[in-house]
């Protein structure tokens, strides 16, 4: 590994202010998805650290949400140009443990550093109100205070966003925040705390700890000083932190799996569909949660549409995400393979045609890109989320059929329509079921719009003013005797 910054590359916890090695010689190993090699290891800490990390926390926030928001929107400025400088480093650690191409990786960081940017202006503006009171002698004032200290569990497919997308606000808010990140892909994580430590972010505020995901999500969920669980991943384990924080009645964002429907109608533009497609579905490999799962096509254009398509697919390259020119890396890991696998096989052996697709190569991670025509409902591709490079078509002659097929899921994250009709658009807009919806657009993610699902895909917003508001308590004060 090349870095202009050794510094960042850390195989240790970030816990209340100091690097902590493992206790025992307890260390997880790290390893490249795209050859298996060792990268590093990092400490496997468990409930005793995590305690530490939430009282420096408790102790620690007080004294930030004390600080002026300007003072606070500093710290985060200086941390969103630190992120920015050390792209390259950040990048390439990035696509070392996760394995998306270094070009796609980049993207990400400035994204992930976007977020600290868009809140650190947004510290200056959590603004309360006045209200017209019922009395005269008395006045209703609304302010916003910061909850307090936040449990944050973050996904491997995102390793630098989905950390920023939390913190930024949390800390733009007043909050402390520790962290659990994904055991596939915690050196980013790591990288990310020693910049903020760099930034002027106090010792105690911000913890990074890896190990025992039981343990460390235990004493979160169970901890009456964590007022909030953020946590992005899948559905099953938002449910069971869901389960766990009901005790303390905490407050919860839960941005969960997706199931996006994809529809391409009779007058849309094709080209730009494709292009839509493209980028909804191929990036990072199929591993988004807004990746469009169900590609539904109208009868009249669908032959035409799938010719354009496989032409498209067919320029891809799988590889490593340093070789030069690669679009796709590796798939995370084994499992994630065998899913994929899995819901291509089931498709074929109900009916689906192979439109295009090379087998996968046995004993790597890696996953050539595929392309499936003919698809039904009654196919795990239709209820179940791939993650994975599958293209798989569906076909639809009729608006009202096509909504219905879209939101016949338990899911509501992100969904896609394409097409020249201002009516049809709006109808689309306001029947699909989801939390965000792209028309003639495939790319919908920014930080400043509000980022989130409906059903079972989760809680609250991420991004926009919406993100802020998500880190606050509102309180009210009658003013009386005035």
């Amino acid at each position: 590994m090349k870095l202009h910054d050794p510094q960042l590359l850390k195989q240790a916890c970030y816990v209340a202010g100091n690097w902590v090695t493992a206790i025992d010689d307890a260390y997880t190993p790290v390893t490249n998805p795209s050859t298996g090699e060792l990268i590093a290891t990092v400490p496997s800490l468990g409930r005793d650290e995590t305690l530490s990390a939430i009282h420096a926390a408790e102790k620690t926030q007080g004294e930030w949400a004390a600080r002026t928001a300007k003072e606070r929107a500093t710290v985060l400025r200086r941390w969103y140009e630190l992120i920015v400088e050390n792209t390259e480093d950040l990048a390439t650690i990035l696509t070392l443990e996760q394995g998306k191409p270094l070009a796609e990786a980049k993207g990400e960081i400035i994204y992930a550093a976007s977020f600290v940017e868009w809140y650190a202006e947004e510290a200056k503006r959590a603004y309360g109100e006045i209200i017209p009171s019922h009395k005269p002698d008395a006045r209703i004032l609304v302010s916003k205070q910061p909850i307090g200290v936040v449990g944050a569990i973050t996904p491997w497919n995102f390793p630098a966003a989905m950390i920023t997308r939390k913190c930024g606000p949390a800390f733009a808010a007043g909050c402390a925040v520790v962290l659990k990140p994904a055991p596939d892909t915690p050196l980013t994580a790591l990288a990310l705390a020693e910049l903020a430590d760099r930034a002027g972010i106090p010792a105690g505020l911000f913890s990074v700890i890896t190990g025992d995901a039981v343990a460390i999500g235990g004493v979160l969920t169970e901890s009456p000083v964590v007022k909030k669980i953020s946590f992005t991943g899948s559905t099953g384990v938002g449910k069971l932190l869901m389960a766990q924080s009901a005790d303390t009645v905490k407050k919860l964002a839960l941005e969960l799996g997706g199931n996006a429907p994809f529809i391409i109608c009779d007058d849309a533009d094709l080209d730009k569909a494709i292009d839509g497609v493209m980028v909804a579905k191929f990036r990072n490999a199929g591993q988004t949660c807004i990746c469009a799962n169900r590609i539904y096509v109208h009868d009249s254009v669908y032959d035409e549409f799938t010719a354009k398509l496989v032409e498209k697919v067919k320029a891809l390259k799988v590889a490593d995400g340093f070789e030069e020119g690669a679009s796709l890396g590796p798939l995370i890991n084994a499992a994630a393979v065998t899913k994929v696998q899995n819901h291509i096989d089931d498709a074929v052996a109900k009916g689906a045609t192979l439109a295009y697709g090379e087998p996968q190569p046995e004993g790597t991670h890696f996953f050539p890109p595929q392309v499936l025509t003919e698809m039904n409902d009654d196919m795990l591709i239709a209820s179940d989320e791939t993650f994975g490079p599958v293209a798989a078509l569906f076909r639809f002659s009729d608006d009202d059929e096509v909504i219905r097929r879209a939101n016949h899921v338990s899911s509501g994250l992100a969904s896609y329509a394409y097409t020249r009709s201002l009516s049809r658009a709006f109808k689309f807009s306001e029947s699909l079921e989801y939390g965000m919806v792209g028309i003639n657009e495939g790319l919908i993610s920014t930080e400043v719009a509000p980022f989130g699902g409906v059903k079972e895909s989760g809680l609250g917003r991420e991004g926009a003013r919406q993100g802020l508001e998500d880190f606050l308590e509102t309180k009210y004060t009658l003013m009386g005797g005035l």
